[in-house]
């Protein structure tokens, strides 16, 4: 199928372009404001489907609505009319089409222009009318406000709210290319068909400023947000695509004594918490129990015996474990438990607590699993004493 968008060098048109462009049967042209009529004209002649996004939505003045929204739409469906072709078009509108501002009345004319072209060809026309749109490679200060505000908020840059209870209708830029892109295996009616992209999301402008607050504050506090909310989800990925390029790594606060050294990660009350430790040959870590809380050791790096002892018991658990193996182990409560280092290098292990470290309920008890009147120990692997 040969595609054509318009607007293809715009927010939802890079999106849908590079959405497109993973499918070999298709043959996308982009067009944009820096393409003479004449390229247009000659890709109009050969197109099976147009994406028309493109449009005016911050003009230097009022005209420029007419113009951009307009007369442009109105050239392209004089050009598929005068060659005969009765091609599918899908317009990226916008909802406040409803409204009687200079933006919206140029919006609802293009509306008008399709319904004619629809009419004349007995063609297919798709309206969109978008609530605002957010997601990566919006630009900052002209397609939307979280945009802005990501990329300011990402560089400690100021943001002005006027009204922090402000409703905001938001739609993310992959919900939008998705509906787009099955439109293109539909079989929609010929004439005006209206449509709307699901889910929505509605929050406020405080709502949304204190979100990308948090998520600025994630290199300190390491506390991620609730992931399993869509709607945080989407914003959190729209909000690193605009951290600076120089700004992608940053380090992690070590704890370091005679044994090695300790990092946590990254923590959540959704998820409990993630650290990763360094550890020394022959050093031994742990040596505490959990009432409730639950844990899990994978040696990344180096060799180690994980050792277990019931709190009511004297037999010793061993588990070895190795960085190539990739083998994870779980840390039941009412068990001591330790980790050695018994290789000749450094020992990395990344571990998993189900909840975070709470200092004033730590749930952590010292407690040795050898002790020197019974070290009794059960191989996990082959069941032998020792």
């Amino acid at each position: 199928m040969n595609i054509l968008i318009t607007g293809a060098e715009g927010f939802i048109g890079r999106n849908l372009a590079s959405w497109l462009r993973r499918t070999p049967e298709h043959t996308v042209v982009g067009v944009d404001r820096n393409h003479t009529w004449e390229e247009i004209d000659a890709a109009l002649q050969t197109t099976d489907f147009v994406y028309h996004l493109a449009g005016i939505n911050r003009p230097q003045s009022d005209d420029e609505f007419r113009t951009g929204n307009v007369d442009f739409t109105a050239q392209v469906c004089t050009a598929l009319r005068r060659y005969g072709r009765a091609v599918p078009i899908l317009l990226s509108s916008s909802i406040q089409a409803e409204l009687d501002n200079p933006y919206g009345i140029s919006k609802r004319q293009a509306e008008d222009v399709l319904a004619t072209y629809a009419d004349a060809m007995a063609a297919p026309v798709l309206v969109y009318r978008l609530q605002n749109v957010f997601g990566k490679w919006s630009r900052p200060n002209y397609n939307s406000v979280v945009a802005t505000f990501c990329h300011n908020i990402a560089r400690d840059l100021p943001i002005t709210i006027s009204d922090p209870s402000r409703r905001l209708e938001l739609v993310y830029i992959d919900d939008v290319v998705a509906h787009f892109v099955a439109e293109l295996r539909a079989v929609a009616a010929d004439g005006v068909n209206y449509r709307g992209v699901t889910p929505g999301y509605v929050t406020t402008l405080g709502e949304l400023t204190d979100l990308l607050h948090s998520f600025r504050a994630i290199r300190q506090s390491l506390r991620t947000p609730d992931l399993s909310n869509p709607f945080i989800h989407k914003l959190y990925a729209t909000y690193l695509a605009y951290l600076p390029t120089d700004d992608f790594a940053y380090g992690l606060d070590k704890k370091c004594d005679p044994r090695g050294c300790l990092a946590e990660f990254i923590k959540s009350p959704w998820f409990g918490q993630i650290f990763v430790s360094r550890t020394l040959p022959g050093i031994t870590r742990g040596n505490h129990y959990h009432h409730t809380k639950t844990e899990k050791f994978l040696v990344l790096g180096g060799e180690a015996i994980v050792r277990f002892r019931s709190l009511d018991g004297d037999a010793v658990i061993e588990y070895p474990v190795r960085g190539d193996e990739f083998r994870v182990v779980d840390i039941p409560p009412g068990y001591t438990h330790s980790i050695e280092n018994v290789g000749n290098s450094e020992l990395i292990t990344l571990f998993w607590a189900d909840e975070i470290f709470d200092p004033e309920r730590p749930d952590t008890n010292a407690l040795p699993v050898i002790t020197t009147s019974n070290p009794t120990v059960r191989s996990e692997e082959t069941g032998n004493h020792r």
